[in-house]
């Protein structure tokens, strides 16, 4: 880490301004990619939507048209984690890139978090249309107030984060073996069962939805996505912020602690 905070605000600045200059010059490119995240969500809602028609209009409670505007803010929030992976770690480690930024001034993880964040503005940008033809096509049900918008714009960041130091920490394992792809597999494979991403969590049996509860998953996902498209109290709303407030700082030690016993480790491995 640097030593001084001062110069941490002008870092994420510059390259978050880099990152939105550069991924706009590649707009098309990222349209197409945001169309192809679009087809997951679609399938799902389509199953849903289809089911809850064959039940009475509802499953376990959720419409047709909640299940659309449960999926519709999942295309959202999923794009607002996607970030570094272990896989980009296998890369810098093989090729010897992360020796450049071992001499940098700052702690690597900054540079990672500043770009990926600065990347979320564009695709928000370009997720505005595809999100209004959803709409149009599946007809969500929303009732949204002011502070579920509030909370809710903090929620996608702070989820951004968990996501951010959890796989980052996990593609720290790098730093002894050169392939974690089999334990991105497992922790991909627990995430998409238990964190709202493959199907509401109300719909779990009651076993793994407390399962749920006391893992980060729930709160990159689930929780986001049913602050805008769900019913949560007030009570629940900042319960579910405090709780993700309580995940970055475990993200942000595991982070710290693996990487001050990894890095002693490291040597480029190159091609």
């Amino acid at each position: 880490m640097t030593k001084s905070l001062n110069g941490l605000p002008g870092l994420y600045s510059v390259v978050m301004r880099t990152a939105v200059q550069t991924q706009f010059q590649y707009r098309t490119a990222n349209y197409a990619y945001l169309l192809g995240m679009i087809a997951e969500p679609v399938i799902y809602l389509v199953v849903w939507q289809t089911v809850a028609g064959s039940q009475g209009g509802a499953v376990e409670g959720i419409t047709a048209g909640q299940f659309a505007a449960y999926y519709i803010v999942w295309t959202l929030v999923r794009n607002m984690n996607i970030v570094f992976t272990p896989y980009g770690w296998e890369d810098r480690i093989r090729n010897g890139l992360l020796s450049g930024m071992l001499v940098r001034p700052v702690h690597p993880i900054h540079y990672d978090l500043a770009f990926f964040a600065g990347w979320k503005f564009v695709v928000i940008v370009l997720w505005l249309p595809i999100a209004a033809v959803l709409v149009l096509i599946f007809r969500p049900t929303f009732d949204v107030n002011a502070l579920e918008a509030g909370v809710f714009l903090i929620a996608i960041w702070g989820a951004y984060l968990i996501r951010s130091l959890f796989l980052w920490a996990l593609g720290m394992v790098t730093f002894w073996t050169t392939r974690v792809s089999a334990l991105y597999e497992l922790y991909f494979t627990a995430e998409l069962l238990l964190s709202g991403r493959l199907l509401p969590l109300a719909l779990l049996p009651g076993w793994a939805a407390t399962v749920a509860d006391v893992l980060p998953f729930k709160y990159t996902f689930g929780y986001p996505i049913e602050v805008l498209a769900g019913d949560l109290s007030t009570a629940e709303l900042f319960l579910g912020l405090g709780l993700q407030a309580v995940w970055i700082g475990v993200g942000a030690l595991l982070v710290a602690l693996v990487w001050r016993v990894g890095v002693r480790r490291y040597s480029a491995v190159g091609n």
